[in-house]
């Protein structure tokens, strides 16, 4: 399939309930300034594609779309990575045979363009994710929506930024605000039993859909909507590991849809449990109604 460019397009300018884990911010700075520099490096590669006419492939076995943006900005991302860190495991999407995970102490997980089909809708609903487990649990993560030039940079423990165009902001979750109503994603497809069951027992309020779980869990960090809830088995180490950190380092929550933490040093990349991104209440209300 070929999409046509648009007729103009700009660039950016330049545990009870919570989970709760530590870490220093100081020891992967270095991790961060560089999981920056290359999000915003693949961003620009991706723009470039995305200005123009583009093939978009079908992957193997019905694994979803792929195009040249996403293998470019792949090569990007792991080739610098695999030169400043060789000790550690990357898995990214894009790879032919990417590392074990169980094998690494400390493991990057990148999904160089998170929304491929978002990309080729040219919606402007994708992203590209890096994030980085030390012992198996998600540390590091940053998501850049290049559309928007729109990077979510964070450390669990060490707080979580917003800079765009320019401007740069920490972003803090409230953590026992409670209202009558919470703001859930809903679906661009028809809604499952099940989404439609636990919209009903939250008495949640529709959120515009969007795509990609690093937009929407940035929506979240930026408290534009207060949760999200997948109930299907689509997703993969590299679509959550950053998301995760951005909305544990400002003070959310994130897990499987059980309620379940993912862990990041399995050889199991894909995730069969779902996906949970929230708010603290709104964790709350979904553990108090839905009871995971």
């Amino acid at each position: 399939m070929s999409l046509s460019a648009p007729s103009r397009w700009a660039r950016p300018h330049a545990r009870t309930t919570v989970r709760v884990m530590t870490s220093s911010g100081n020891h992967l700075a270095a991790e961060l300034a560089l999981a920056c520099r290359l999000a915003r490096e693949a961003g620009d590669a991706i723009l470039e594609v995305y200005a123009t006419q583009f093939e978009v492939e079908e992957k193997p076995n019905d694994d979803g779309p792929v195009t040249v943006a996403d293998r470019r900005a792949n090569s990007l991302i792991v080739d610098a990575l695999r030169r400043a860190f060789p000790k550690d495991g990357v898995v990214a999407e894009e790879s032919a045979e990417p590392d074990d995970p169980s094998r690494f102490e400390r493991c990057w997980s990148v999904d160089p363009l998170d929304g491929t089909a978002e990309f080729a809708r040219r919606s402007g609903e994708f992203a590209v994710h890096i994030g980085l487990a030390v012992a198996g649990e998600a540390q590091l993560g940053v998501v850049y929506v290049p559309v928007e030039d729109k990077l979510h940079a964070g450390v669990v423990g060490a707080g979580c930024t917003l800079t765009q165009r320019g401007a740069t902001r920490t972003l803090q979750l409230p953590r026992d605000v409670e209202s009558a109503t919470i703001r859930m994603f809903d679906s661009r497809a028809e809604r499952t039993l099940r989404l439609n069951e636990a919209f009903r027992l939250l008495k949640a309020m529709p959120a515009a859909p969007c795509g990609s779980v690093g937009v929407r869990c940035g929506r979240i960090a930026e408290g534009l909507t207060d949760l999200y809830l997948y109930f299907g088995d689509g997703s993969a180490l590299w679509d959550t590991c950053a998301p995760e950190v951005t909305l544990l380092a400002c003070g959310g929550w994130f897990s499987a849809a059980d309620g379940r933490p993912y862990r990041y040093d399995t050889p199991e990349i894909e995730n069969h449990r779902g996906l949970m991104g929230a708010t603290l209440p709104a964790r709350q209300r979904v553990l108090e109604r839905l009871g995971f």
